[in-house]
């Protein structure tokens, strides 16, 4: 099966149809109010209901307090919840257990030792992402369109489960892919023509690339 596929920051109906209509696995939208992808819950609940039952709706958060995501749960009625702060095992332990739903925690990477922290979250994170550590100066967790060594995936355990995110595009999604034992891949800011502004057209094209990256590979010896 072809990895999943998330298109986070979504704000207009355009975006949400054309990332379905391309073949989106799930569908982000980011309550983080510094970021310029941040978007209104009442909006995110009316986007949602587009792409519900076509894709899994993502609800992308950062050190949500309790009223945060109880907002949240009732206007954009989430399939998943993302953590890109620096919740700790027994915080995300008490959203799953309050609002039952899976949970996503994001991890910022730059050197090995960053992958250390997922130990303490097996078992209790339903998944992982892993994203570049933010460039000195950003105010953003993710979203920054940059990217770390890949090759650091080959420390983590086969069983983790885990989407990358963090500089993919159209140029690398082949590389990412052969790289890594990704499950699903996240993109934001490389669809996008200005901060927060998705771009149909980078949407198709990364869609087309992501398409020929998942084509077998042609058996040994074989024709072309």
């Amino acid at each position: 099966m072809n990895p999943d596929v998330k298109i986070c920051g979504l704000k207009t109906p355009e975006a949400v149809d054309r990332a379905l209509e391309r073949g989106a696995t799930h569908i982000g939208f980011i309550f983080f109010e510094k970021s310029p992808r941040y978007i209104e819950p009442d909006l995110a609940g009316q986007l949602a209901e587009r792409a519900r039952g076509k894709a899994k709706i993502v609800a992308v958060t950062v050190n949500p307090t309790n009223d945060d995501l109880d907002e949240i749960m009732s206007l954009v009625k989430p399939d998943m919840l993302q953590l890109h702060g620096n919740e700790s095992p027994e915080r995300v332990l008490t959203i799953k257990a309050v609002y039952n739903v899976p949970v996503m925690k994001a991890m910022s990477v730059r050197e090995a030792d960053d992958l250390k922290r997922v130990e303490s979250y097996i078992g209790i994170a339903d998944r992982f992402l892993f994203d570049a550590k933010p460039p000195a100066g950003s105010v953003l967790p993710g979203g920054n369109g940059v990217s770390f060594d890949w090759s650091l995936m080959s420390w983590l355990d086969d069983s983790v489960d885990y989407m990358l995110s963090g500089g993919v595009n159209k140029d690398n999604v082949a590389e990412a892919l052969a790289s890594t034992k990704a499950s699903g891949i996240d993109l934001s800011s490389a669809l996008e023509s200005a901060p927060g502004v998705k771009d149909l057209g980078k949407i198709d094209q990364f869609f087309d690339a992501f398409a020929e990256a998942c084509l077998p590979e042609p058996a040994a010896g074989s024709r072309k």
